[in-house]
C-alpha cells in the first residue's frame, strides 16, 4: 500500500531522531506512547482528554466497533485519532480515509497536523506513513481545457442563468479584494492561471494564492462527468487523475464531507478502497449528505442543457424547449412550498415530459461508431451529453418510485430567502432520510469513527447514530466486555459506543451563560425594541468585543444598523466584506462587534480578549417551512415518536452548542454567553438544550451578566469572568 514516503515538514521541536540502527527494524510504541512522541515533536502538552480518545480509537479499530467521540474545545482531537490512525494503517495494512467539514480544515490537517504527526511517529513504526490529499475532481486544473480541448463558456452559463453568482467555493477561495468583475478583469484571472497552469505541480485550487473567482476557475477546470477520461490526450498529466493514483498508494487519504455525500449517493468508486473511515466534524455531516443529494430542476437548467446539446451535438431539441417551456409555465402557477402527496398531476406530467425528451437526447448525442472529432468537438460533446444525463436523472427521479411513495421531498421555491434563491421557479427533490445511504455506503464493511466537540445532543449520543444509521440495540457502554474482533461477514452490522472525553477548559469558573428572561420570546419580526435595547445595554458593559450570531440575515443587519446609531463602536455585519476579512478585523481590535448569521455560528475561532461576548438572538429552531425538516419531522410523528424533539430541538442544540463555543477558545479565555431567547429558561426543553451546550455557570440576573462584562472591558478588573461561584 505504500509507495515513496511522503516528505513531512519540519518539526516545530525540531527533527525527532531514529530509534533504530540502519537495517534494524524500529519498535513498535503503543498508541499512547506514539501520541506523546507526536505531542512532544509539536510542542504540545499532555491532555488526559486526547489520551483517552486516542486510546478508544485504537481499540475501536483493533475491535472493528464504529466509535462516537465528543471531544470539546481544547482536547486536540486532531490528533486524537491521527496518531492511532496511522499506527492502524502502517501495521494492519488497512488504507485510513480521514473526511473534514471544510476544505479549509481539510487544507490544515493535510499541510500541518498530519505531516509533523507522521514524522514524530514515523521512527517507531516499520515504515513511514503515506499519506495523500482528494478532493473533487473540479478542485483541479484541467490540462485538456487550458489546451483548448473544450469549447468556451456560453457567457450565459448554467450559474448565471439560475442566479447563482459564485458557488460553493467562492468563499474557500477568496479572490484579491477590489478588481474589477467584468470580461476584462475575468481575460486577466484567466490569463494567470494558463500561467499558474506551467508552474504547479498538483493543480490544485487550494495552491493559487491569491485566489479567483469561480467565474474564472471554471474556464480552466471541468467535472468527472465532464472529463474525457482515458480519450483524453493529456490522461497521463492529469492532475484530478494523479491525485487519486496517489491515494491509491497511500495509508492515509484525507478528504471531505462533500465527497462523502457523493460516495453515499451511489458513487463509492469517488474514494479509494479503504477499511477505516474518520469522519471529523462529523455532526455536519447528515447535513451534507442531504446537501449533495438534493437536485434541483428550472427553466434555466432545461435551457442550458439544449443550449449544448444544440451547440456541440449539433442536433435540434424542439422537443425539449417545448418540454420547457410547458415546466416554466406549470411552475408558475405552482404554490411556493412542500407537496406533501407528490407533484401536483400537471407538474408530473411537464417534467415527464422533460425526462422523455432528454432520454431522446441522450440517444442523439452518442457519437456514431468510427467517427473521429476534433478534440475541443470531443469536449463539447462531453459537455453536453454530461449536461443532459444530468437533467434526465433529475427529471426521471422526480417522477420516480421514491418521489412518489414518499422517500423523497419535493417542494417548490422561487424568491431570494429561505430555500429560495434569486430568480424563477424551481422544483426540488431531497432524501427524506439519509441514514440508510450512509449505512449502506459509508459504514458497511468498514470500521467508522466520528468525532466532533457536539455529538452527544442532550447528554445522549442517541439522535446522531440513528441519524446515520446505528442500530441503538448495538450499542455498547464502557461497562460491557471488548468484542472479540471479528473474521466473519465483514459487511454485518457492528457494534458501537460513544464517549465523552470533555475539555481541558474549566467552563464554570472561565464563562456565563446568561438567559434574558425578563425578554418577551421571540415573534415573526427579525428583532424587537427589547431585544436592542438589551443588546445596547450587553455592548455598553463590555466595550464590545462581541460576537452576534444571528437567525436570519434581516436580524443581523438591523441589530447591526441600531448599534451603529446608539454607540460609539465599530459594528461589522456579515455582508459588508468577505468573511474571512471580517473575522481578521474582529481579531483585531478589542472593542469591534461582529454580527452575522449562520456561517458564524460554526468555525470561527478567535481566541482571547477580542471575543469576549457572544450574543444569540434566539433558540435556532429550524424555520416552520423548511421543506426537508418539516417532512422529517411529520415522519417520526407518524412512526409514534416526538418529531419537535427529535428533529427541531436536536437541529437547535447542536447549533447552539456549536455558537456558544465561539467564547472559550483557549484556557485563558473568559466572557458570557448571553441568550435572548426566555424560552431556553422556561421551556420545558430548555433543559435539553443547556446540556447539549458547553456547562457554562448559568444565570438569568441581568445585574451579574452586565457587572461580568464590566469587568472583563478593557481596563477592567479581571478577577475572573464575574458571578460565577
Amino acid at each position: 500500500m505504500s509507495a515513496e514516503p511522503t516528505t513531512a515538514a519540519p518539526s516545530p521541536a525540531g527533527p525527532v531522531e531514529p530509534d533504530a540502527s540502519p537495517g534494524q527494524a524500529p519498535p513498535t510504541d503503543t498508541t499512547p506512547d506514539l501520541l506523546d512522541r507526536a505531542v512532544q515533536a509539536l510542542g504540545g502538552v499532555h491532555r488526559a482528554g486526547q489520551h483517552e480518545m486516542a486510546r478508544a480509537v485504537a481499540d475501536a479499530l483493533e475491535a472493528r466497533e464504529h466509535l462516537l467521540v465528543q471531544a470539546g474545545t481544547g482536547t486536540g482531537k486532531s490528533l486524537g485519532y491521527l496518531v492511532p490512525a496511522l499506527r492502524h494503517a502502517v501495521l494492519a495494512e488497512e488504507r485510513v480515509v480521514v473526511s473534514t467539514a471544510t476544505l479549509a480544515l481539510q487544507r490544515q490537517v493535510v499541510t500541518r497536523d498530519l505531516p509533523l504527526v507522521a514524522q514524530a511517529v514515523a521512527p517507531r513504526l516499520p515504515r513511514t506513513p503515506e499519506v495523500a490529499l482528494l478532493k473533487g475532481w473540479h478542485n483541479y486544473l484541467c490540462r485538456q481545457k487550458v489546451a483548448g480541448g473544450y469549447p468556451a463558456d456560453d457567457p450565459g452559463t448554467l450559474f448565471d442563468a439560475v442566479g447563482m453568482g459564485e458557488g460553493p467555493g467562492a468563499a474557500e477561495h477568496p479572490a484579491p479584494p477590489g478588481g474589477a468583475s467584468g470580461a476584462g478583469e475575468l481575460g486577466a484571472q484567466v490569463l494567470r492561471l494558463r500561467e499558474w497552469e506551467q508552474e504547479t505541480t498538483t493543480g490544485d485550487r487550494d495552491d493559487l494564492v491569491p485566489g479567483v473567482p469561480d467565474k474564472a476557475w471554471r474556464q480552466v477546470s471541468v467535472t468527472s462527468m465532464e472529463c474525457l477520461g482515458p480519450k483524453c490526450p493529456l490522461v497521463d498529466s492529469c492532475f484530478p487523475e494523479q491525485a487519486r493514483a496517489r491515494a491509491r498508494q497511500a495509508d492515509v487519504v484525507v478528504t471531505n464531507h462533500a465527497m462523502l455525500g457523493i460516495a453515499a449517493g451511489g458513487s463509492p468508486g469517488v474514494l479509494p478502497e479503504h477499511e477505516v473511515l474518520v469522519v471529523d466534524e462529523a455532526h455536519e455531516l447528515t447535513d451534507r449528505v442531504t446537501a449533495q443529494a438534493t437536485a434541483e430542476l428550472s427553466a434555466a437548467t432545461i435551457e442550458h442543457a439544449a443550449r449544448l446539446a444544440r451547440r456541440h451535438g449539433g442536433i435540434p431539441t424542439t422537443d425539449l424547449d417545448s418540454a420547457g417551456q410547458a415546466l416554466a409555465t406549470v411552475m408558475a402557477e405552482l404554490p411556493e412550498g412542500r407537496f406533501r402527496e407528490g407533484l401536483p398531476a400537471g407538474a408530473t406530467a411537464a417534467v415527464a415530459a422533460v425526462r422523455d425528451a432528454a432520454r431522446s437526447l441522450l440517444s442523439a448525442l452518442k457519437p456514431e461508431s468510427g467517427t473521429q472529432a476534433s478534440p475541443t468537438a470531443d469536449g463539447g460533446l462531453k459537455m453536453a451529453t454530461s449536461t443532459m444525463l444530468a437533467l434526465f436523472e433529475i427529471a426521471e427521479r422526480m417522477t420516480g418510485d421514491a418521489a412518489q411513495q414518499g422517500h423523497d421531498v419535493l417542494w417548490c421555491a422561487r424568491g431570494d430567502s429561505g430555500w429560495g434563491r434569486s430568480g424563477a421557479s424551481r422544483l426540488h427533490a431531497a432524501p427524506l432520510a439519509v441514514a440508510g445511504l450512509v449505512r449502506s455506503h459509508l459504514f458497511t464493511g468498514r470500521t467508522v469513527v466520528m468525532t466532533s466537540a457536539t455529538l452527544a445532543l442532550g447528554g445522549t449520543f442517541a439522535p446522531l447514530a440513528r441519524s446515520v444509521g446505528l442500530d441503538t440495540e448495538l450499542q455498547r457502554t464502557s461497562g460491557d466486555p471488548r468484542p472479540r474482533r471479528p473474521d466473519h461477514d465483514p459487511d454485518s452490522p457492528r457494534p458501537w459506543r460513544g464517549i465523552d472525553v470533555g475539555s481541558p477548559f474549566d467552563y464554570p469558573r472561565r464563562g456565563i451563560l446568561y438567559v434574558a428572561r425578563h425578554l418577551p420570546a421571540p415573534g415573526r419580526e427579525p428583532t424587537t425594541q427589547a431585544q436592542l435595547d438589551e443588546i445596547e445595554a450587553l455592548l455598553r458593559a463590555g466595550g464590545g468585543g462581541a460576537l452576534g450570531l444571528f437567525s436570519s440575515r434581516r436580524a443581523a443587519q438591523a441589530a447591526a444598523e441600531a448599534m451603529r446609531e446608539r454607540l460609539d463602536l465599530t459594528v461589522l455585519c456579515q455582508g459588508d466584506d468577505q468573511l474571512p476579512t471580517l473575522v481578521r478585523r474582529f481579531a483585531e481590535e478589542d472593542s469591534t462587534c461582529l454580527f452575522g448569521t449562520l456561517s458564524l455560528w460554526q468555525g470561527v475561532d478567535v481566541p482571547g480578549q477580542s471575543c469576549r461576548l457572544v450574543m444569540i438572538d434566539r433558540i435556532p429552531f429550524p424555520r416552520p417551512d423548511d421543506p426537508v425538516r418539516s417532512a422529517r419531522s411529520e415522519a417520526v410523528e407518524a412512526a409514534g415518536g416526538n418529531g419537535f424533539m427529535t428533529v427541531a430541538a436536536s437541529h437547535a442544540a447542536l447549533l447552539l452548542a456549536q455558537g456558544a463555543g465561539r467564547l472559550i477558545r483557549t484556557d485563558a479565555d473568559r466572557g458570557v454567553v448571553a441568550v435572548l431567547d426566555p424560552r431556553l429558561a422556561t421551556a420545558r426543553y430548555g433543559q435539553f438544550l443547556t446540556r447539549t451546550m458547553p456547562p457554562f455557570w448559568q444565570t438569568t440576573d441581568r445585574t451579574v451578566a452586565l457587572a461580568a462584562l464590566g469587568r472583563l472591558a478593557p481596563g477592567g478588573v479581571q478577577e475572573g469572568a464575574g458571578g460565577t461561584p
